[in-house]
């Protein structure tokens, strides 16, 4: 930093490295956030309580009170329906920034008397078919909700499409959604079925995949 205090430290071991970024103060080791090349990576509020944890599956952002804002999976692990992640930029502080594109796109910057260092903390974890990946947790309410409107939706699309291609009325009726939207929605289904949630909420994403 400007002050003189460390702000990132980066370590490594083999085919292993770490990336960590310190708070500017001078007689405290307070740290901001930590990433690691197997794809586990946490970002820290000034008060120490977690802002944002990622894994090799997915992500989550907490905001200062704990609650969980946002919930994402990694699309390239899991063939099931996940909530995509939409960008992320957080500023550690007024020097150090964060911004999460994708699992291979998460960049540290560090800005200070006008020059600027980066970063890229992403990874592509390869896992192999005969690891297997802690069981995910259950989607809430509102995700599950956000995955059936996504099938809806791209279901409209491919309708659309379909009326654009082939103008004749008696066409439409014949049509079938591809094969993915299909598997997309039994998935969604399947989810719904063990989550804990109320039966009326379970019937209408039902009703909204089904439409």
């Amino acid at each position: 930093y400007p002050s003189g205090n460390l702000a990132i430290i980066i370590t490594g071991e083999r085919d292993q490295h770490s990336l960590i970024v310190q708070e500017d103060e001078l007689r405290t080791t307070k740290i901001r956030a930590l990433f690691q090349s197997d794809g586990r990576s946490t970002c820290y509020y000034r008060n120490g309580d977690e802002w944002i944890n990622m894994s090799i599956q997915g992500g989550q952002y907490l905001d200062q009170a704990g609650n969980r804002v946002r919930r994402w999976m990694w699309p390239n692990l899991s063939p099931e329906p996940h909530v995509p992640l939409s960008p992320i930029f957080i500023s550690l502080n007024r020097h150090v920034g964060v911004r999460i594109l994708a699992q291979d796109k998460i960049f540290v910057s560090f800005l200070a008397m006008g020059r600027q260092a980066k970063f890229n903390m992403g990874t592509k974890v390869q896992v192999s078919t005969t690891s297997q990946l802690p069981p995910p947790a259950q989607l809430g309410e509102d995700e599950l909700l956000l995955l059936a409107f996504r099938v809806r939706i791209l279901q409209l699309f491919d309708r659309m499409r379909g009326c654009l291609n082939f103008p004749s009325t008696e066409q439409w009726n014949k049509m079938q959604p591809p094969m993915y939207l299909i598997t997309q929605a039994v998935k969604i289904l399947e989810l719904c079925m063990a989550a804990d949630i109320s039966d009326e909420l379970r019937s209408s994403i039902k009703a909204i995949v089904n439409a």
